[in-house]
């Protein structure tokens, strides 16, 4: 299987990091050698960059109005 790009999203790839860095947290291996890497962000980051790792974004459904292309008040 070919390696995964990291999403080109940065609040995806943040969201990817931290879900990762959490599983490392709680007790699973790292994909990467460890021995200059000890924070588990770091490592998650490392790992995501290197497309070890697999992973789903949702696909969330268009609002009515994003439908229908109208922009948002801001």
């Amino acid at each position: 299987m070919a390696p995964m790009q990291a999403p080109e999203s940065r609040f995806a790839f943040v969201v990817v990091v931290s879900r990762r860095a959490r599983q490392l947290q709680t007790g699973s291996r790292a994909l990467i050698d460890t021995s200059k890497l000890r924070k588990p962000t770091r490592i998650a980051r490392e790992e995501l960059v290197k497309g070890l790792l697999d992973y789903e974004l949702p696909v969330l459904p268009l609002s009515p109005d994003e439908k229908e292309g109208k922009r948002r008040k801001g």
